[in-house]
């Protein structure tokens, strides 16, 4: 009788949990979210990078193309980081 008892307790126990997982299961819209987060975080600070630096190198007279690419690769870096991080949590 005791083995019995403590039998039905693991199976329902188990029972919710897999109606916990089914509940908790992240669905086709949350994914697309998360994806688009994190496409998000990679190019901002790619784009807001290549922008600063452009303007950065239009005050200097001539032709220069080092803070444009100097900040672009910063901002890779940057937005790899950000990913990095969003993953991990």
């Amino acid at each position: 009788m005791k083995r019995t008892d403590e039998l039905q307790k693991q199976i329902e126990l188990q029972i919710k949990r897999l109606k916990k997982a089914e509940h908790d299961r992240p669905n086709l819209l949350a994914q697309t979210i998360y994806i688009g987060t994190l496409g998000l975080v990679l190019v901002l600070p790619i784009v807001a990078g290549a922008y600063l630096g452009h303007w950065l190198d239009s005050l200097v007279p001539g032709y220069s193309a080092r803070w444009t690419l100097s900040l672009l690769f910063t901002g890779v870096v940057i937005g790899i980081f950000n990913v990095y991080f969003l993953i991990r949590e």
